[in-house]
């Protein structure tokens, strides 16, 4: 097993096909199948299954991504401490929750490519227990989550605090008892979501319906139109066009404050590029704290 049969495999897996992957590495499709076969040998396992979706790993094939990752990581970071280069660069796979990414991130990130233009960041959004699962299985170095995370392979920190809020349509008052009966959701493992139930169950409310939802503007849209409520970020209720379609209600302690925590590997030193990246989400925080 060598670093290119590696690399090779990610590239499979990632492009689901064995000629797409030979395209983006540049090598004949002969080659890459060649390669693929002596890994397999090499293991004394099918890492592959073909079907009519393409190439789709096995459970040995995506038990192997993470090590795959973690491995090809490493090496890099050696490669990057032994020539001395405290520049970072090469690639930076990191997650983040969709309030984060619309809201904090955007501005982060453009600072970020201008200093750094030698890091390829690629960026994967999702609900916090689907990113967490990713930096475990070592898919992303590091993810921006609603916290905190109970984990033992886990180092976090706080980076930010989220003021939540509830939001019904403009004419809705308060909700109580009887006044809604329905509640607008991301998907299960949402923080947002996460705290919404447990606000209900503290104030005894019980909704009739639960709506779930792909994009957070799409929830804020329905709510806008009267379907039903939910709890979101003040953040990311007030941003572009949405403070005017929905009416915000403040939400006591302990249910308005939930902190966003960056999270990692425990057993994985973070790289020259995210400990850049960390640095400067900080520093944006902190200038927009004291701009407040």
């Amino acid at each position: 097993m060598d670093l290119g049969s590696l690399r090779i495999f990610l590239a499979v897996v990632e492009e689901g096909s064995v000629s797409r992957a030979a395209e983006r590495l540049h090598y004949v499709q002969s080659n890459v199948t060649t390669r693929l076969r002596r890994l397999e040998e090499d293991l004394g396992t099918n890492l592959f299954v073909r079907t009519g979706r393409g190439m789709v790993p096995t459970s040995a094939g995506k038990r192997l991504q993470g090590y795959a990752r973690q491995i090809l990581r490493t090496v890099e970071e050696a490669r990057l401490a032994v020539s001395g280069s405290a520049q970072p660069q090469g690639p930076l796979a990191i997650g983040a929750i969709d309030t984060v990414a619309a809201v904090h991130l955007p501005q982060v990130l453009a600072r970020y490519h201008s200093q750094y233009p030698k890091v390829a960041i690629g960026l994967q959004t999702g609900a916090s227990q689907e990113l967490v699962r990713q930096v475990l299985n070592y898919d992303i170095e590091g993810a921006f989550v609603g916290g905190p995370v109970a984990n033992s392979e886990i180092v976090q920190t706080e980076v930010c605090v989220e003021e939540m809020v509830l939001v019904t349509a403009p004419d809705q008052p308060t909700p109580a008892m009887g006044s809604f009966d329905t509640i607008l959701v991301f998907r299960p493992g949402c923080s947002c979501r996460n705290r919404l139930e447990q606000w209900l169950r503290e104030e005894g409310l019980t909704p009739i319906k639960l709506m779930e939802f792909g994009t957070l503007d799409a929830i804020l849209g329905c709510v806008g139109a009267g379907m039903g409520i939910s709890m979101l970020p003040r953040s990311f209720v007030e941003r572009g066009p949405f403070a005017s379609m929905v009416r915000i209600h403040q939400v006591a302690e302990p249910f308005s404050r939930v902190p966003t925590m960056f999270i990692r590997r425990k057993d994985m030193a973070a790289s020259p590029a995210l400990s850049a990246l960390i640095g400067l989400f900080q520093t944006e925080r902190s200038v927009a704290g004291d701009s407040a």
